[in-house]
């Protein structure tokens, strides 16, 4: 859960770096590694205790 939102607040941190810098691929490509491992993790989370990802999404505010 932990891991889940500290990967959630730097990326919501580099999204703001990116909208300044808009050519700075090597960001660009830091970001999307961090979205891929957040997207592993709450797969993982899901899997294992649906009612813990359920409330970290709304918790979070990610994911409709």
């Amino acid at each position: 859960d932990v891991q889940i939102a500290l990967l959630t607040h730097r990326i919501s941190e580099m999204t703001e770096h990116l909208r300044r810098h808009r050519h700075d691929f090597s960001s660009q490509r830091g970001l999307l590694q961090m979205i891929g491992l957040r997207r592993r993790l709450m797969r993982y989370l899901r899997r294992e205790d649906i009612q813990r990802y359920r409330a970290l999404i709304s918790q979070l505010g990610i994911r409709g």
